[in-house]
């Protein structure tokens, strides 16, 4: 069990095990779900994405720019036959 200690401020530092184990980088959030009795339940906080970071999550990986035709050919070509 690891054990934690408390700052004057009320805050904590977790231990790099600690954030290893719950699979958290620098940056990331961290979910606490108070239960009774003094008790909690600690995990990494899903991450809340937007359409506009799901668009942008490639841009400037390539030079290439597909028309909507080439596109249009390759779906076409992946998903024939398949039902």
């Amino acid at each position: 069990m690891a054990t934690l200690t408390i700052t004057a401020r009320g805050q904590v530092t977790f231990k790099k095990e600690v954030l290893k184990h719950l699979g958290v980088k620098p940056g990331e959030r961290i979910a606490l779900e108070l239960l009774p009795g003094g008790r909690g339940i600690l995990k990494a906080a899903k991450p809340s994405g937007s359409i506009d970071g799901f668009i942008g999550i490639l841009a400037g990986r390539t030079k290439k720019v597909a028309s909507i035709e080439e596109i249009n050919a390759t779906t076409a070509q992946s998903w024939a036959g398949r039902r």
